[in-house]
């Protein structure tokens, strides 16, 4: 305890002027400090956070204070109390996938490295917040990978000439003709009363619109007026460079003789048995008609449908790829100060807790993208291997998840998970748990939560402690409310240094150091901190360093 004087000095002085001469009386008394008023000289007596530590007894120890970096960068308050009571410094947002990734998929990392300079000559630590999650990601861009398009390239011969020939495949005619019941424009005549088809049929060159490929074409779709030949040896469609495919005649159709027939023959383009080569053009020549030696015929509105919508494999592939981006430039471009990343965070689900949380089925926020819906269940395996693979050697990874020490059950379940990425061959060095939490959080699921945790034998991290007044705003919180947000800071720092051993003891994290402003996206208004807005020392500070230095 740090002693201070109990009674105020109060002094009332009378000056007088007297000619040439002034005398000066001064009375005193002495009077008895409002409570208040000794409470918080007693808090501010107290040395800096970080001296309370003792460094021998906790050697991978590090006190960090969560921030945004305008502030600090500026080297206003923000910095002047992270840099006397903090080790390490942790990024709110600015080091997510949201902020880095820009529209076209590029990293724009400029900030984070002024940022990381600041910090570097301040003597300051840096933890990586956060490669892979499922918040804060530039989801348009990820999403834009695997979105592909589907539509319809029509050929209609309305930009003909009448007269305008196509080439056939043997000796007959195709020529751009008016609509034989005067209500279509233009439509190509094939074969002729003098020269029937013969087994011939037109050549239509097709252009796909930019991104789509043969492959992603599904049918072909034709409106067929038959003249003569009704029958034959049915419909044929084919590539002009090799492959075709019999489909039932025109009649099989629901053709008749001299009306139109209009969009049901419709021949798939999987009959043709594509090479891998043929799948990637984009321009081709298709032929397709009645087979027949009394065709003759007109056709119009040739539709060839497209859908160039990814396989799963294949959005797993792009996906991979993304994050192998993000993270090989993230830490790449970080190692030289920061040496522990929360490589996966959040990944279970609060309601099936062994699960991994998922978007289907969800209303997606803007920024919000699940990396494991598209690389499976070894995303956060997948995940571990790339950071280790561009981390310093030595650095550590760990996994991060909410509400351990509410759902001991989601705690248990983080847990199989780890076992599970470690048996894909991943090393996970570390956990952390964020323990956004509140006065009236279960204290016995707090111990239990610390004892699972420790059981690991991993490095063990509070990442995120904030302590909340159960929604009570600032300007409401009663003094018997913030001395119990104090109590449940020292009961949560120190059972973590009794329960967590001192070889497993990474570090403490507040993400609110101070009460959140009124604009805030998060707990707005509410006095989680353990400063005020105003930066005046709580109750839960004097708490915290009495709990440090045990």
């Amino acid at each position: 305890m740090f002693k201070l004087n109990k009674k105020i000095a109060v002094s009332c002085s009378a000056l007088f002027l007297l000619a040439s001469c002034a005398k000066f009386t001064t009375n005193e008394f002495l009077a008895d400090k409002p409570d208040s008023v000794i409470a918080q000289e007693d808090i501010d007596a107290y040395p800096a956070l970080k001296s309370f530590i003792n460094r021998s007894s906790h050697p991978n120890f590090k006190l960090g204070m969560a921030l945004s970096s305008a502030g600090f960068m500026n080297q206003d308050i923000t910095y002047r109390i992270a840099d006397k009571n903090f080790d390490e410094l942790v990024l709110e947002n600015e080091m997510k996938h949201g902020a880095i990734v820009q529209a076209d998929g590029s990293l724009d990392l400029t900030g984070v490295k002024s940022f990381l300079s600041v910090a570097d000559a301040a003597k300051f630590s840096v933890f990586g917040h956060t490669l892979a999650t499922h918040s804060g990601q530039n989801a348009t861009y990820l999403n834009g990978l695997i979105t592909g398009a589907s539509g319809t390239t029509i050929v209609n011969f309305e930009n003909d000439n009448i007269g305008t020939t196509y080439p056939m495949t043997g000796n007959s005619t195709a020529v751009v003709e008016p609509d034989p019941a005067g209500v279509s424009g233009k439509m190509l005549l094939v074969g002729n009363a003098a020269t029937m088809t013969n087994q011939s049929f037109p050549k239509i060159p097709v252009t796909l619109p930019p991104g789509i490929k043969l492959g992603h074409c599904n049918t072909v779709t034709m409106d067929i007026f038959i003249i003569s030949g009704l029958y034959g040896s049915g419909m044929r469609l084919g590539l002009v460079d090799g492959g075709n495919a019999t489909y039932g005649n025109a009649a099989s159709f629901g053709a008749s003789t001299n009306i139109w027939l209009r969009g049901k023959v419709i021949l798939p383009i999987a009959n043709l048995n594509l090479t891998n080569a043929q799948k990637e053009l984009t321009s081709f020549s298709l032929y397709m008609g009645s087979a027949t030696g009394a065709g003759h015929y007109y056709l119009d509105n040739i539709i060839i449908s497209w859908n160039a919508q990814k396989t799963a494999e294949e959005k797993n592939t792009l996906i991979d790829g993304a994050l192998n981006r993000f993270i090989s430039g993230m830490v790449d471009t970080c190692k030289p100060l920061v040496k522990a990343w929360d490589v996966v965070k959040d990944p279970m689900d609060d309601a099936n807790p062994t699960q991994l949380k998922t978007g289907i089925g969800k209303t997606l926020g803007a920024n919000d993208f699940y990396w494991q819906d598209y690389m499976g269940y070894n995303y956060a395996a997948r995940a571990f291997q790339m950071a280790r693979q561009h981390a310093n050697s030595g650095d550590k990874l760990f996994i991060s998840d909410y509400n351990l020490e509410t759902n001991l059950n989601k705690c248990r379940g983080l847990i199989g998970y780890i076992q599970h990425i470690e048996g894909q061959g991943a090393i996970v060095d570390g956990i952390s748990t964020q323990m956004h939490i509140s006065i009236t959080t279960d204290k016995n699921n707090i111990v239990e939560h610390f004892r699972l945790l420790a059981a690991t034998g991993k490095l063990i991290r509070i990442s995120e402690l904030d302590v909340s007044l159960n929604g009570v705003v600032s300007s409401a919180a009663t003094e018997a409310q913030l001395q119990s947000q104090a109590e449940m800071y020292r009961y949560v720092v120190e059972k973590y240094f009794e329960l967590v051993p001192a070889p497993q003891r990474s570090g403490i994290t507040l993400w609110s150091p101070q009460d959140r402003p009124s604009n805030a996206s998060w707990l707005a208004n509410q006095p989680v901190g353990i400063w005020n807005s105003q930066w005046v020392r709580k109750a839960g500070y004097k708490a915290i360093a009495e709990a440090l230095k045990k």
